[in-house]
Formats: structure tokens, C-alpha cells, sequence
């Protein structure tokens, strides 16, 4: 059965730092670009980070690049995402998704599969 599954979020003060997992499986998940997308409340959902299936190559959205590090384990079929210097703006559910490709381009539509998501709350 094909899944993919986050885990890593939580409450963390503004400063501070989280690492995302996004563990697949069910398919052939070095073939797949992965990527990593939140949703604030009353926002739509937005792309934050994507890797294509090799590793060899990430983008990021401006909001979070220098901040946040996308990475992946195709060994152990997970993607990580790093997230350092959390601001407030940053709380969101964060989700996984996949989708079938070579490249690192990540667009909301275009993805194959979807995780359930994690919540990340930034506050003091």
C-alpha cells in the first residue's frame, strides 16, 4: 500500500529549530521528486521545498531558503527537511508529496501522492 508519512512536527519557540521526516512507501521511491508543502490556516497551500529523485538537486521558496534544508535517503526511502531560525510565519501543516520525475520541480497540481501532513506551531 502506498503511503507516505510525516512526522517531526511540534511546538517550538521562534529561533529554534525542527527536522522534518517524510518516510514512503508502497512504490519505487527513488523514481520520485519529492516535495514539501504547508498550509496555514486561512492560506492556501504554498511550495516550500522540493528534491529531485537522485538528491543532486533542491529548490526552495524564497521564504525559507538559507533557513531550511531539504535532503533525502533513498536507502531508506525518507526525506528530511531541516528547518533552523523559525519564525512565527513558519506554523503550518507541513505535508510530503511525490511525484514521478527526475527534476526538482514541485508544483501543488502535478503531484502524484500526498502525506497526511505534520503541524508545526512556532510561538513563545
Amino acid at each position: 500500500q502506498l503511503q507516505l508519512v510525516e512526522s517531526g512536527g511540534g511546538l517550538v519557540q521562534p529561533g529554534g529549530s525542527l527536522r522534518l521526516s517524510c518516510a514512503a512507501s508502497g512504490f519505487s521511491f527513488s523514481s520520485y521528486t519529492i516535495g514539501w508543502f504547508r498550509q496555514a490556516p486561512g492560506k492556501e497551500r504554498e511550495g516550500v521545498s522540493c528534491i529531485s529523485s537522485s538528491g543532486g538537486s533542491t529548490n526552495y521558496a524564497d521564504s525559507v531558503k538559507g533557513r531550511f534544508t531539504i535532503s533525502r535517503d533513498n536507502a531508506k526511502n525518507t526525506v528530511y527537511l531541516q528547518m533552523n531560525s523559525l519564525k512565527p510565519e513558519d506554523t503550518a501543516v507541513y505535508y510530503c508529496a511525490a511525484v514521478r520525475s527526475l527534476f526538482a520541480r514541485c508544483f501543488k497540481g502535478d503531484m502524484d501522492y500526498w502525506g497526511k501532513g505534520t503541524l508545526v506551531t512556532i510561538s513563545s
